[in-house]
């Protein structure tokens, strides 16, 4: 008698489950993955992981289901094994989704590192963190800017942000802003692969990450890991840095997978301590000793700048944040509210009554955020929808606390003062120490 295949769910935000599916599932016909179910990010429900990426096994793909759905899909279609594959969520949290399935019947799984983290040919620097919104990509510029002035080849790839055609979208590499354009590319992913671009460097991002890793294998001798939320590396890391952050003291162990990169952690750098409180700096280095005894703490500042800061002082300011940051991210605000602070603005303009369809649902949805304004732009409909909502607010200007030059995007008559911010480690030479002695055991 033929062995039954184990029928699986795969519950995701499009970037983990994805992975997972390719590196455990795909082509193992043990398994029979009827569906994913999706969360987080807005509009990926109703698609389908297309016929191309599926493989031989799925001719017509594999749909993507409302996570909603999820008990009656498993009591409907006889499930024996749920795998949870995102990020960013309470330890809480994923028990109460582990309830719901183990309550309908299946089984419910944590894939480990062992099947789901690939194995480069070259050495391997992954830089995650304990939350969204800890510093992670300012950590990976300044190891690129250090390494970079060594004459080191590096190539980047980043947590993968899928919300277009996946098909497309499978191995993406961005070299310059005409990359951005060719592959529609959202506010979200704009955040993250600017910056790159502006020191003249290439990122790779997509789908396929096993494809994605033979390509960028050929592009330097190093490989920087840009991690995404507080989710784990999709390589096999030769050195671990974990960016934490002491504004969310007890996050790093309380929250999934964030405590896995703890963890794993050689390198913890406790982020923004200009900003934080010495006891909660404190607290979280007795917290990173607790967990990870062996790690090596850096402690770093996040230093801001304004490009015109004079045009903030004594003015009426809206305020827009990183979009994952203040939304999933939790944080009530971010490196814009604190720029319009620190260079005199009279008043920061309460976002919520001037907010309309699409940007009026994230503040329902994310009832902590108040004084700012996520960069939501998961879609054509959701940038228009932040662009009305700008130009409806009653300020004098925008203070935009996103790494991009939003004014590239929106078409909006308001002024804007563009936040920067970088890491700035406290000890002078200690991360450089660090990346020398990794190059010279790995390379």
């Amino acid at each position: 008698m033929e062995k039954r295949k184990r029928r699986i769910i795969i519950m995701g935000a499009a970037g983990r489950d994805f992975h997972n599916f390719n590196t455990a599932f795909k082509d193992n016909d043990e398994f029979e993955v009827v569906a994913f179910t999706a969360t987080q990010i807005p509009d990926i429900e109703g698609r389908r992981y297309p016929p191309a990426l599926s493989g031989d096994l799925y001719p017509e793909g594999i749909p993507i289901i409302p996570e909603e759905k999820l008990v009656e899909t498993i009591q409907e279609e006889r499930i024996d094994e749920v795998v949870f594959a995102y990020s960013d969520v309470t330890h809480e949290y994923v028990m109460h989704k582990a309830s719901e399935v183990i309550s309908a019947g299946a089984d419910f799984v944590l894939l480990g590192n062992r099947e789901t983290m690939l194995k480069a040919r070259i050495p391997v620097i992954s830089v995650c963190a304990g939350r969204t919104g800890a510093g992670k990509s300012q950590t990976t510029r300044a190891i690129c800017d250090y390494m970079n002035e060594k004459g080191t080849d590096l190539v980047t790839i980043r947590h993968p942000m899928p919300y277009g055609d996946l098909e497309k979208q499978a191995v993406q590499r961005f070299e310059d802003y005409e990359d951005l354009e060719k592959h529609d590319t959202t506010i979200e992913e704009r955040e993250e692969y600017e910056p790159y671009i502006d020191k003249g460097m290439v990122i790779y991002a997509g789908v396929d990450y096993g494809a994605i890793l033979r390509e960028a294998e050929k592009e330097g001798d190093i490989l920087i890991w840009d991690g995404g939320n507080n989710d784990t590396p999709f390589y096999r890391p030769d050195l671990h840095l974990v960016v934490l952050d002491p504004h969310r003291v007890g996050h790093e162990t309380t929250y999934h997978p964030g405590e896995v990169n703890l963890n794993m952690a050689d390198v913890c750098i406790i982020n923004k301590c200009d900003t934080a409180d010495e006891e909660d700096i404190r607290k979280l280095e007795s917290n990173i000793k607790e967990v990870n005894p062996d790690a090596e703490i850096v402690r770093a500042n996040s230093p801001i700048t304004v490009d015109h800061p004079e045009i903030i002082k004594g003015k009426k300011v809206l305020v827009i944040e990183d979009g994952p940051t203040v939304t999933h991210g939790e944080m009530s605000f971010g490196a814009g509210k604190l720029a319009a602070e620190k260079y005199g603005a009279s008043e920061i303009v309460d976002p919520r009554e001037y907010a309309v369809g699409s940007i009026k649902e994230t503040f329902e949805k994310f009832s902590h955020i108040e004084e700012v304004l996520p960069a939501m732009g998961y879609s054509d409909e959701q940038v228009e929808d932040l662009r009305k909502t700008i130009e409806n607010s009653d300020c004098d200007l925008v203070v935009s606390g996103t790494p991009i030059d939003i004014t590239r995007i929106l078409d909006t008559e308001k002024p804007t003062a563009h936040v920067k911010y970088k890491l700035e480690v406290q000890e002078e030479g200690k991360l450089e120490s660090i990346l020398d002695d990794f190059k010279e055991e790995f390379c």
